[in-house]
C-alpha cells in the first residue's frame, strides 16, 4: 500500500505542476494580449507617478524638523552646552537650506528633462521608464539612510534624475498606446488622478509615519513599491528581450518643438496653473500658524480635501472631452479663470474651513487645465510633428518643474518683502490674464489627425505649391 501511496503522491504532485505551469502560460500570453497590456502598462506607469509625487511631497513634514535636530545637534557638540543652541540656530539660514533642498529635486528634472526627451524618442519608453524607477529607488534609499544636509541634498537631485526619465517615460507611453483621442484623454486623466492622489496624501502619510516610526520608514515603504513596480515592469514589457525600433518613427527635435506657438502657449498655460501651488506648498503653514494659530494636523491636511474636486475636474473633463473633443482649449481657459479666482480668495480666510474651500478650487482648476492640456500636446504632435511622444511631453514636464524649481526659492522671499495677500493676488491675476492665450488653440484643435497631410507629407516643392498649402491651411483652420 505505501509504494502505490507514493506513486499516487508523486504523481498528484506532478499534476499540480503541470496545471501551475500551464496557468502561468496563460497568465503570460494573456499578459501580452494587446488590450490587457495596454491596462497593465497604464497601473504600472500610474504608479510610477504616484510615486514621484509621494517622494516629492513626502518630506514636507519631515525635513523642516529633522534639519532643525540636526542644526541642535550640531550646534551642542560645537558649543558644548544645550543652552546656547536656541542662538546657535540660524532660523533664516534653516530656511533657505529647506528651501534650496525642496527645490533641488524640480531643477535637476528641469535640466535634464532635454536630454532625457531625445534618448526616449531614439530608444523608446520602456528602458527610460526601467532606468527612471531604478534611480528612484536607489534615491530613495539613500534618503532614508542620510543623516547629513549634503547626503540629503544628493538623494533629492538624484531623485530629480529619475523623475525626468520615469515621468516624461511613462506619460509619453501612455499617449503612444492609447491612440484614439477619447481613449487618451481617458488615460491619461486616471494619470492624473494618481499624482494628484500622491501629492496630496503624501504629507499626511510622511507625517504620521515620521512621528511614530522615525524617519526611514516612510522612504523604505516607498523604495519597496517603487522596487515591485520595476520588476512588474520587467514582468510584463521586458525591455531587454525586444530592442528593435522598427515601428517607432523618428522624433521631431525637441528644439523644434519648443518653437512650436501651439505647444509654446500649452506649455505656458502648464507653468503658470502650477504656480499657485508651488508657491502655497512652502508658503502656507507658517501664514496658517501666524493667522488662524493652526495646529499641526491642520497644516499637515489642510490639502487632503482637494483631492475629491481634483478628482471631479479630472472626470468632468474627461466627459466633456469625449462629447466635444475640439473644446480642450476652453476647458483648460475656464480652469485657468476657477485657478486664478481661488488664489485671490485665499488669504481672505480666517480659519481652517474657509480655507478649504479655496484650495480645492484651486486643485478643481488645475485638474481642468491638465486633463485638457496634456492629450492636446500629443494631439499637436499628431497633427503638426511625428507621432513620438516623448520630447514633447517633456516639454511639459520642464514646464512643470519650472513652477516648482522657483516656488519654494522665491515664495518665500515674496511673502517676507511683500507679504502674503499680495503673492495670492498676484497668482491670481496672472492666471486669469494668461488664460485667453488659449484661444489660440480654438482653430488648430478642429483639426483631425488626417490633416497631418497637409503639414508634413505634403511638403511644397515650388511657389504653386506653397499657395495651395496655405489655402489648404485655411480650409482646416476655418471657423465651422
Amino acid at each position: 500500500m505505501e509504494p502505490d501511496a507514493s506513486t499516487g503522491l508523486a504523481k498528484t504532485a506532478a499534476l499540480n505542476v503541470s496545471e501551475m505551469g500551464e496557468r502561468t502560460k496563460q497568465l503570460g500570453s494573456a499578459m501580452h494580449e494587446p488590450e490587457r497590456q495596454r491596462r497593465v502598462i497604464l497601473v504600472i506607469v500610474c504608479v510610477a507617478l504616484f510615486l514621484d509625487k509621494m517622494l516629492y511631497m513626502v518630506i514636507v513634514p519631515i525635513i523642516p524638523d529633522y534639519l532643525a535636530d540636526l542644526e541642535s545637534k550640531q550646534a551642542v557638540h560645537i558649543h558644548g552646552n544645550i543652552s546656547t543652541v536656541h542662538g546657535t540656530i540660524n532660523s533664516e539660514k534653516l530656511d533657505m537650506e529647506i528651501g534650496v533642498l525642496f527645490a533641488s529635486k524640480a531643477i535637476v528634472q528641469l535640466l535634464v528633462n532635454p536630454i532625457s526627451g531625445t534618448f526616449i524618442d531614439r530608444v523608446g519608453y520602456d528602458m527610460p521608464l526601467l532606468v527612471g524607477l531604478l534611480v528612484m529607488f536607489v534615491s530613495t534609499c539613500i534618503f532614508a539612510f542620510a543623516n547629513h544636509y549634503w547626503t540629503l541634498f544628493a538623494a533629492r537631485s538624484l531623485q530629480g534624475l529619475g523623475s525626468a526619465f520615469a515621468d516624461t517615460a511613462g506619460i509619453a507611453m501612455i499617449a503612444d498606446k492609447y491612440t484614439e483621442d477619447a481613449e487618451r484623454t481617458r488615460a491619461l486623466g486616471i494619470a492624473l488622478a494618481f499624482i494628484s492622489f500622491g501629492s496630496l496624501v503624501a504629507p499626511p502619510f510622511g507625517g504620521v509615519l515620521y512621528e511614530f516610526a522615525g524617519k526611514r520608514v516612510p522612504f523604505i515603504v516607498l523604495a519597496c513599491v517603487c522596487l515591485a513596480d520595476g520588476i512588474l515592469l520587467l514582468t510584463v514589457i521586458k525591455p531587454f528581450s525586444n530592442r528593435t525600433r522598427e515601428n517607432m518613427p523618428v522624433g521631431t527635435p525637441i528644439y523644434r518643438l519648443m518653437i512650436d506657438p501651439y505647444i509654446a502657449v500649452v506649455a505656458g498655460a502648464l507653468t503658470v496653473c502650477n504656480i499657485p501651488l508651488a508657491f502655497l506648498e512652502p508658503t502656507i503653514s507658517n501664514w496658517m500658524e501666524s493667522t488662524m494659530n493652526a495646529s499641526k494636523w491642520e497644516m499637515g491636511l489642510v490639502w487632503l480635501p482637494a483631492f475629491l474636486p481634483h478628482v471631479l475636474g479630472v472626470y468632468l473633463t474627461v466627459r466633456l472631452a469625449a462629447k466635444y473633443p475640439d473644446m480642450q482649449w476652453f476647458y483648460g481657459a475656464v480652469g485657468m479663470v476657477i485657478i486664478g479666482a481661488s488664489s485671490c480668495t485665499v488669504s481672505a480666510c480666517k480659519n481652517f474651513v474657509q480655507l478649504i474651500f479655496p484650495l480645492c478650487g484651486i486643485c478643481f482648476g488645475i485638474a481642468l487645465v491638465d486633463t485638457a492640456l496634456l492629450p492636446t500636446l500629443a494631439f499637436l504632435v499628431d497633427v503638426r510633428h511625428v507621432s513620438a511622444y516623448g520630447s514633447v511631453y517633456a516639454i511639459a514636464d520642464i514646464s512643470y518643474c519650472v513652477a516648482y524649481a522657483i516656488g519654494p526659492v522665491i515664495a518665500e522671499k515674496i511673502v517676507h518683502s511683500m507679504g502674503f495677500l499680495q503673492l495670492n493676488l498676484g497668482m491670481g491675476l496672472v492666471n486669469v490674464l494668461c488664460a485667453p492665450a488659449l484661444l489660440l488653440l480654438r482653430f488648430v484643435c478642429q483639426m483631425k489627425p488626417s490633416e497631418k497631410n497637409v503639414l508634413i507629407k505634403k511638403k511644397p516643392t515650388g511657389h504653386y505649391d506653397c499657395i495651395k498649402m496655405e489655402e489648404r491651411l485655411e480650409e482646416v483652420c476655418a471657423p465651422r
